[in-house]
Order: C-alpha cells, then sequence, then structure tokens
C-alpha cells in the first residue's frame, strides 16, 4: 500500500468515515453503539485530518496556486473539531445531540465531497506521481502516530 497514491489513500479513509456517519445516525439515545461508533468516528477522523494536514496540506501550502485551498480545508478540519468537541461533552441521550451531530454530518459531508471533486484534482495537477507516492507513504506512517495520539486524548480525558 505504500506505493498508492495519496488522494485513493485519503478517499479510502474517507469512505470509511460516510460509513461511520451513517452508521451513527441510525443510534438510538444513549446506546453502547452510539458512543462506540461516534468514538472511532472522532478518533479516526482526527488522526486523518492530522496526517493529512502534515503531508498533503503541508506540500499544497508551499504552492502558491493551491494554498488558498489548503487553507480553506485546514480552516474546515477546525471547524469540524470544534463539532467533535462538542458532541463528545454532551449527553449521548440528549435530545440536542443527534440534531447536532447530523449538521456535523452534512459540514463533514460538504469538506470531503470539495476535497475530492474540487481540491485533489487541482492538486494533481500540480504532483508529479512520484510526489504523490512519497505523500501516500508519509501518510502511511503518520497516520497509526496519529491514531495513538488520537486514543491517548480520549483515554486522558476520561480518567
Amino acid at each position: 500500500m505504500a506505493d498508492e497514491k495519496i488522494f485513493a489513500r485519503l478517499k479510502e479513509d474517507h469512505e470509511k468515515h460516510r460509513t461511520l456517519l451513517d452508521q451513527i445516525e441510525k443510534t438510538h439515545g444513549d446506546s453502547d453503539g452510539r458512543e462506540e461508533l461516534f468514538e472511532r468516528f472522532r478518533t479516526e477522523v482526527m488522526a486523518h485530518a492530522a496526517a493529512e494536514e502534515e503531508t498533503l496540506y503541508a506540500t499544497m501550502l508551499e504552492k502558491p496556486d493551491l494554498r488558498e485551498d489548503a487553507q480553506h480545508s485546514v480552516s474546515e478540519h477546525k471547524e469540524i473539531d470544534d463539532f467533535l468537541e462538542e458532541l463528545t461533552e454532551k449527553e449521548f441521550s440528549s435530545p440536542g445531540w443527534l440534531p447536532r451531530f447530523k449538521e456535523m454530518k452534512h459540514r463533514y459531508l460538504h469538506h470531503i465531497d470539495e476535497e475530492e471533486e474540487d481540491m485533489f484534482p487541482a492538486a494533481a495537477k500540480d504532483l508529479s506521481q512520484t510526489q504523490e507516492e512519497k505523500l501516500a507513504s508519509k501518510f502511511e506512517q503518520r497516520k497509526p502516530k496519529e491514531l495513538e495520539r488520537a486514543a491517548e486524548a480520549e483515554f486522558d480525558s476520561r480518567e
């Protein structure tokens, strides 16, 4: 998988995220399923975003014609992170949790659709195949470390 291009790898994660979002939306109240699925989604998205920012976005920020797209996406990551924090702090059974989750889901789906339809094609024009493969390899090295960091952050917040 290390020689897989960065865009295919990121889209693979996005598909996983879409599936988790759909599963969470079907849960009810304070079920173990809702909390467990949400935590998996939160950890996965945090790790994905950090690794994406450290690989693809860092490269895009160095390129004047891609800088604005990268900055926009970083700001959307921050918005999603704020939603995740708010949802983590809310009672999973509260009447406001699911509507707020649906709002976050809508914003996140907009973000990844925008990346896949606009940003990735624009970046692909500016990157060589070798650069894409290096970024994919770097992403594969970074993401497990970010997953570990996100899981530790969750463990620390429960203590």
